[in-house]
């Protein structure tokens, strides 16, 4: 009898679980990545980035990079002086929105930000996420079918017990 109660209890854990929202990854770029000559503010124009999601920097390194700056350093593509934020330099650089806000990124090569357009602002809300951006990998939301299946496993229990 504790067996099938363990059973149906992992079977509502994995038909529930995925009925939370996670996180949404956004590729920087998409397809294009993090490059020169790409209008990262139209690419960031129609998403809504939430604390929890993150950004994937994809890169050729070197030349790129990634530095995340303030608003001066932003608007006069200026990487940070202090020691204390080295520059993401793998090629594949994850950074997760922890915190809501303006966020600034640019690459600190050459003319690579002043010139060739390699910056990006984004505005990071709180809340709960809205439906993903086509561009996006959303994971998993609630939908009919997991409850349907819930209520099947509630019915399950309910008649073993």
């Amino acid at each position: 009898m504790a067996s099938i109660k363990f059973v149906t209890l992992i079977t509502m854990v994995v038909i529930l679980l995925p009925t939370i929202a996670m996180a949404t990854e956004f590729v920087v770029g998409d397809a294009s990545g993090w490059t020169t000559h790409f209008d990262y503010q139209a690419w960031a124009k129609d998403k809504m980035f939430y604390v929890g999601d993150t950004l994937v920097f994809n890169y050729q390194s070197p030349p790129h990079n990634v530095f995340k700056v303030n608003a001066t350093g932003f608007k006069e593509c200026v990487k940070p002086t202090t020691n204390d934020q080295p520059p993401l330099t793998s090629g594949h650089d994850k950074i997760e929105l922890k915190t809501a806000g303006k966020k600034w990124y640019i690459c600190s090569t050459g003319n690579h930000c002043a010139d060739l357009g390699q910056k990006l602002s984004i505005n990071v809300m709180e809340g709960s996420p809205a439906p993903a951006p086509s561009s996006a990998v959303r994971g998993f939301i609630f939908s009919g079918y997991q409850v349907f299946m819930a209520a099947i496993v509630g019915v399950f229990i309910a008649v073993a017990a």
